[in-house]
């Protein structure tokens, strides 16, 4: 298996692939590193799962989704309305 995530020190290397778990809101890959020792990272940042389709579609021209700028949106909202709320 490979680390994909681009901000990951392992990113681009592969490795020996030991085992996937996934429990509670965690996917995990574990592996063995250079050194033989056992090593886990989010499936999410390996090969093993499948690009985000939006990712692999936008092909770095998008930096974010629409979805994601919206949810942000309502998050400083909340967030205004709170310090309004707390400050009047």
């Amino acid at each position: 298996m490979r680390v994909t995530h681009r901000f990951h020190p392992l990113s681009g290397q592969s490795f020996e692939f030991v085992k996937r778990l996934q429990a509670w809101q965690s996917d995990l890959v574990y592996f063995l590193d250079a050194a033989g020792e056992l090593v886990s990272v989010p499936a999410a940042w390996t090969d093993l799962v499948a690009p985000d389709p939006f990712v692999v579609v936008a092909a770095g021209r998008a930096a974010f989704r629409a979805e994601d700028l919206v949810q942000l949106a309502d998050l400083v909202g909340a967030c205004l309305a709170a310090v309004h709320g707390i400050t009047s």
